[in-house]
C-alpha cells in the first residue's frame, strides 16, 4: 500500500504528552570557532543555515549521558517516576556502542525496572517522530500506561572535522517526552513516506563495509551529505506530508496551532512554512542556537512550547520531520482538554 493510500492512523485511545525535557551539553561552539579550521565565514553559515551556534558533547561522555538527564527532566515534568515507565524508546544513530542496547543502558541508569527497552537506530532525524508514533501505538494496549521517548544524537562524533558541508550543521542534544493516556484529544492522523537514497549516509561500519584502516583513511565512517538533494527532498516532502496528514485529521494547515518541525535548516523551514501558508510564529525555532540535533530537534521545539505551558487544551499541533534514507512523516495531535 502506498503512503498516500495508507489509513489515516487516528487511534481510538487518546494519547497525550504528559511532560517534556531536554539536555544540552555545556560546551557552546559558535560559528567563529568553526571558521578557524574550515574554509567558511560566520556570515556564510548564518545565511545558508540560520545556525549561529551549537553544542558539542564532552569527549569523555556518550549519547546515554545526554539521554538520562533529559529523561529525568521529562519524568519530573510529567509527575511520573522511573518505576511508572512501561517502555523506553531511544532513537539515536550515534548509540553508545553497537551492543548492548542504548535504551537498556538508559533504563538501567534511570532505575526503570519494569520498562521494555526499545532502540530505533537508523531513522536519523525522523527517529524522534517514529518513536512517538510507536509510543502512541503501545499505549493502545491496556497493559501499557506510560511510555518514555528519548531522541538524542551526538553528531559531533560522526562529522568530519574538515568537511564544511556537515561540520557546520550538526549539534549534540537529547530531548525526551513522556506519553500516557488521556480522556480526549490524542493522535488524530499520521502520514509517512520514504524513498531509498544514499545522499545522506555513513557508508562504513556495517556488514557491507566494516570499518577498516582503509575506510578510516577515506573518512567513510563520517556522515556524508548532498545538501542539494536534502533541500529538494525536504522542501517537497515535508509540506506534502503535513498537508496530507492534516487532511486526514479533517484540518487545513491554517487550523493547526503549533508546528514542531525537524530543526534541519532555517531556509528549509521557511520554505516549507511558506508553501503551507503558515505564519512562522507557529513554528518555534531552536536550530539557531542548537544546530541540527537530528532526531532530538523536533522534540526541542515541542519542549520550548510545552515546557513553557503554552500547549493549551484543545489545540491541534503537527510534529513533522525528514531524515536520511530518505524517510519523512507527520503526526497530528489534539492536546486533551476543552
Amino acid at each position: 500500500m502506498s503512503p498516500d493510500r495508507a489509513p489515516a492512523g487516528g487511534l481510538p485511545v487518546p494519547v497525550a504528552v504528559l511532560g517534556t525535557g531536554i539536555h544540552l551539553p555545556p560546551r557552546v561552539v559558535g560559528n567563529r570557532e568553526l571558521t578557524e579550521s574550515l574554509d567558511t565565514t560566520a556570515e556564510w553559515i548564518v545565511s545558508r543555515t540560520g545556525i549561529r551556534e551549537r553544542r558539542w558533547l564532552e569527549p569523555e561522555l556518550a549519547t546515554s549521558d545526554m539521554c538520562v538527564p533529559a529523561a529525568e527532566a521529562a519524568l519530573a515534568a510529567a509527575g511520573r517516576s522511573a518505576l511508572d515507565v512501561d517502555a523506553i524508546i531511544v532513537s539515536t544513530y550515534t548509540y553508545d556502542q553497537p551492543l548492548p542496547s542504548t535504551a537498556l543502558i538508559v533504563k538501567d541508569r534511570l532505575g526503570a525496572a519494569g520498562a521494555l527497552p526499545l532502540d530505533l537506530t537508523q531513522a536519523a532525524c525522523v527517529g524522534g517522530l517514529q518513536a512517538v508514533l510507536l509510543a502512541a501505538h503501545l499505549l493502545q494496549n491496556p497493559a501499557t500506561g506510560t511510555v518514555l521517548v528519548v531522541a538524542a544524537d551526538c553528531a559531533s562524533r560522526v562529522t568530519d572535522p574538515a568537511d564544511r558541508t556537515t561540520r557546520i550543521f550538526f549539534g549534540d542534544a537529547a530531548a525526551a517526552v513522556v506519553l500516557g493516556r488521556a480522556t480526549d484529544g490524542g493522535l488524530l492522523a499520521h502520514h509517512h513516506g520514504s524513498q531509498l537514497s544514499y545522499d545522506v549516509e555513513i557508508a562504513a561500519g556495517g556488514s557491507r563495509l566494516p570499518v577498516s584502516a582503509e575506510t578510516l583513511a577515506a573518512g567513510r565512517h563520517y556522515v556524508h551529505m548532498d545538501g542539494r538533494a536534502v533541500w529538494k527532498s525536504a522542501t517537497v516532502n515535508l509540506p506534502d506530508s503535513i498537508t496530507t496528514a492534516a487532511a486526514r485529521a479533517g484540518l487545513t494547515p491554517s487550523q493547526i496551532d503549533h508546528y514542531f518541525l525537524h530543526q534541519a535548516n532555517l531556509n528549509i523551514l521557511t520554505e516549507a512554512l511558506a508553501t503551507l501558508g503558515v505564519p512562522p510564529e507557529r513554528a518555534p525555532i531552536t536550530l539557531d542556537r542548537l544546530g541540527n540535533t537530528g532526531g532530538a530537534g523536533m522534540l526541542t521545539a515541542l519542549h520550548e512550547v510545552a515546557g513553557a505551558g503554552r500547549l493549551r487544551p484543545g489545540q491541534a499541533y503537527a510534529m513533522a520531520a525528514i531524515g536520511a534514507g530518505f524517510q519523512w512523516g507527520t503526526l497530528i495531535f489534539r492536546h486533551p482538554g476543552r
